[in-house]
């Protein structure tokens, strides 16, 4: 397949920035990425797909955004299995506890995690997160 799926869900503007980053490296590699925000995606979107890339900023006490990337992911856990997820996000405080928990998630789940604490930075991405975010992209289109 040479389409590769990123859906995101964004507050201020930082992890749609970072999505964007991700489908760059998507495309460097030679795949077309497809970019869904997290309310106009299904998790059986994910079905056809061998990888994805998924994004949510941290929330509250380092939590996913609750009223639509938590009801996404909850329904994606019961068919990752088997795939790739490359995850990313940004944050405004804490240390990523909310990125480790996610990955926890997916890997209990039966997928394979990329990015993670590897692709996550406070406040807008910088060069730094900007190289790891499409270096992400490039592992994806990859698998």
């Amino acid at each position: 397949m040479n389409q590769i799926l990123i859906v995101y869900w964004s507050g201020t503007g930082n992890t749609a920035a970072m999505a964007g980053m991700v489908a760059e490296g998507i495309k460097e590699a030679g795949k077309e990425p497809v970019i869904l925000l997290a309310e106009d995606a299904s998790a059986g979107d994910l079905a056809a797909c061998q990888a994805v890339a998924l994004g949510c900023p941290s929330m509250g006490d380092e939590i996913l955004e609750e009223s639509v990337m938590e009801p996404f992911v909850e329904e994606a856990e019961k068919m990752v299995s088997g795939k790739t997820i490359g995850l990313f996000g940004s944050y405004g405080w804490g240390d990523g506890q909310w990125m480790r928990d996610w990955a926890d998630r997916m890997k209990q789940a039966g997928a394979v995690v990329l990015g993670a604490e590897d692709a996550i930075c406070c406040g807008a991405p910088d060069s730094g997160a900007e190289e790891a975010l499409k270096e992400l992209g490039r592992q994806l289109a990859e698998v």
